[in-house]
């Protein structure tokens, strides 16, 4: 049943032409643990980009910026970029909660949502080309981004595996303590959940902050920030919109990576 539940989470949550069926998707809307674990190899795959920041292959920064934007989204699929652009499409109408869940449902985009899919988009490629410089030791228009360590291509990687990890932990947070506003994706996942089952998403994400090692605080700070989201998120979600719905949880996934990424180098920089 624990593999049965990881293919599904793969399946679900990547474009990894695993756990597809029907007992796979019932085995993983039942474990919310998954979203982290699914985490670990997924922010494996995306950072491998930004591993050619450094010699020998010395690929220019925003060149690498923007393979790690692709890779995201080769490895996890735009799906949960259509949630960011039905959020920020709500986000602007000025009426109830039925006017704002009838926007969601609505397939045209809006200025909102164009808005919000640049901020996020963008969000992640600045984060990769500091990233990138964080990997080669560069120097930023802020100061020494390698914190006069030279450069270091591992922990980056291990940053972008604890931004992840937390993204996919805070998505899971939502669907143990949420509550969805009417049937659809949100209430297949929320209903099977409970709030204990916070327990075990956070004991999986905890290993995800010493992936950094010897530097932990960006790995911390990353996989705080990317919490802080889904807190801030669920928040706005049950005010605005009576609850949790399946695009509140992609777009929590989005959002949370963007400001874990920026916070993680945040801290690698500045602490």
């Amino acid at each position: 049943m624990v593999m049965t539940a990881i293919r599904g989470a793969l399946g679900f949550l990547t474009r990894i032409p695993v756990g597809n069926g029907e007992a796979a998707w019932e085995a993983f809307a039942r474990s919310p643990w998954t979203f982290p674990v699914v985490g670990y190899p997924v922010g494996g795959l995306v950072a491998f980009p930004l591993l050619l920041a450094s010699p020998p292959a010395s690929v220019p920064a925003p060149t690498v910026a923007f393979a790690f934007a692709l890779a995201v989204y080769a490895v996890t699929g735009i799906g949960h970029l259509d949630g960011v652009a039905d959020l920020g499409d709500a986000a602007v109408v000025h009426g109830d909660r039925e006017e704002r869940r009838r926007v969601l449902k609505d397939s045209a985009l809006g200025v909102g949502g164009t808005v919000a899919l640049a901020l996020v988009v963008g969000g992640l490629a600045t984060a990769a080309l500091a990233l990138a410089e964080i990997a080669t030791g560069a120097t930023g228009a802020g100061g020494s981004i390698g914190a006069g360590a030279g450069g270091s291509p591992l922990a980056v990687v291990g940053l972008v595996v604890a931004a992840e990890v937390g993204a996919k932990a805070a998505t899971a947070t939502l669907v143990c303590v949420g509550d969805a506003p009417h049937e659809g994706l949100g209430s297949a996942l929320t209903g099977e959940s409970s709030p204990r089952a916070i327990i075990p998403v956070l004991a999986l994400a905890a290993p995800a902050v010493l992936l950094g090692w010897p530097r932990l605080l960006p790995g911390f700070a990353a996989v705080l920030a990317a919490l802080a989201t889904a807190a801030l998120v669920a928040r706005w979600a049950r005010r605005r919109l009576g609850g949790v719905s399946g695009d509140v949880l992609g777009a929590t996934t989005e959002l949370a990576r963007v400001a874990a990424l920026h916070a993680g180098v945040i801290a690698w920089t500045r602490f």
